[in-house]
């Protein structure tokens, strides 16, 4: 794991912003596009992926970058239950399916890895940093 210095840096956030745009171009070419309320909580949930792990960052305590880590990561999870039921309603192809399945599985593993990391740091974030300390 490379040196982070902006929560652009995360692998898992690069992941998510990749999830978000194919779940963005799912909405323009297929049947989901014109399903509003899926289509709308999916946007939610694909969003709350990428901004969850952003804002955990920005909170500068790796205890509440854990916690936020965590909601990232139950969307991740939200967003592959509403996958399902894209393919279910034939709203989606199963090469779609599975394409995006992979991605929200790989960026459930990145984000429990580095929640896994956070816990075992002695590093309690960038607030808890002494002036002169960096």
């Amino acid at each position: 794991m490379g040196k982070i210095e902006q929560f652009e840096d995360i692998e898992a956030w690069q992941l998510a912003r990749r999830i978000c745009q194919k779940t963005e171009k799912l909405f323009r070419t297929t049947p989901l596009g014109k399903n509003y309320k899926l289509r709308d909580q999916m946007e939610r949930s694909s969003g709350s992926i990428m901004d969850n792990i952003a804002e955990g960052f920005g909170r500068g305590g790796n205890q509440e970058f854990h916690n936020f880590l965590s909601f990232s990561k139950g969307s991740a999870s939200e967003l592959r239950s509403q996958l399902y039921r894209a393919l279910d309603k034939e709203l989606i192809s199963e090469i779609q399916f599975k394409e995006l399945m992979d991605d929200c599985l790989q960026s459930e593993n990145k984000i429990g890895a580095f929640m896994h990391y956070l816990r075992r740091s002695e590093l309690k974030g960038i607030k808890f940093k002494k002036p002169g300390n960096e």
